[in-house]
């Protein structure tokens, strides 16, 4: 299923797009109340999908992949020589989508973490985007839903007058949620991973300079080494791995993968 505008990046469809049209295109989902799912996937993302063939199957099947990580963004460039300018960051790309919906009277719905952090980010992209028009927020329950708390979900969403979903539920558990809600809700549907705690200043961001020379994952992971150890030493290595083979064509990578049963997923 690639297109023109998708790259396979070891097996999985990255879109060579910059935060204007990433924006445009789900500004215009919203406008159009079309089903569009979003996610913005660095080396860990990728590695998801190339790890296991029924989630490379979902982020397959997602609208738009966005390159959130830098070394996603040089892979697509050193694989293509598609000359993006910048990455499309996870974080930035949920402020610029509140300005659009806040210049657009566009209503915004946040779904995971927890009620602490969700009330901080919320009065904060108020005071940054005083016309943001909130329609709710739903705390992550931090396991599995059942299928009436999944059914409960999809029609508080639909019945909040939301035009414009947030995900926050860490990957890939964000990318499971949105694969299977965003059909029902029919409405663009963003996994936007840390975004919730970097807003809500519970978590601190990169430095710029480290951001830019791809370096954010050192940082993040001197700020939660237990949590974040095995994600970076042990999946970036193998991702330039195989990201060199690739680009030797000594190992081609299928972006097939296997469709995977309906399920309920993590919220």
């Amino acid at each position: 299923m690639q297109t023109d505008a998708k790259r396979n990046v070891l097996g999985v469809l990255i879109d060579a797009v910059d935060y204007k049209g990433a924006v445009g295109a789900i500004l215009q989902a919203a406008h159009e109340r079309r089903a569009f799912s979003v996610s913005a996937l660095a080396v860990h993302g990728v590695m998801t999908g190339v790890l296991n063939r029924e989630h490379r199957y979902r982020l397959n099947h997602f609208d738009l992949l966005v390159p959130d990580g830098q070394p996603v963004r040089w892979a697509i460039r050193f694989l293509y020589g598609t000359k993006l300018q910048d990455r499309v960051y996870g974080p930035r790309l949920t402020l610029e989508v509140c300005r659009a919906a806040a210049q657009e009277g566009l209503a915004v719905y946040f779904y995971g973490s927890t009620p602490q952090v969700l009330g901080s980010l919320c009065a904060n992209l108020r005071r940054r985007f005083p016309g943001l028009i909130i329609a709710g927020t739903a705390a992550s329950k931090f396991r599995r839903l059942l299928s009436a708390e999944r059914e409960d979900t999809a029609r508080r969403i639909q019945d909040s007058g939301a035009d414009i979903v947030f995900v926050g539920l860490g990957c890939p558990r964000q990318e499971v949620w949105t694969y299977e809600f965003a059909r029902v809700v029919s409405m663009p549907v963003l996994a936007v991973g840390a975004a919730f705690a970097f807003h809500a200043g519970q978590i601190s961001q990169a430095p710029s300079w480290m951001q830019d020379a791809g370096l954010e994952w050192l940082f993040r992971l001197g700020t939660e080494p237990r949590r974040l150890w095995k994600r970076y030493l042990l999946l970036n290595p193998a991702y330039l791995l195989l990201l060199l083979l690739q680009a030797l064509r000594l190992c081609g990578f299928s972006d097939e993968g296997r469709q995977p049963e309906a399920e309920l997923p993590f919220g």
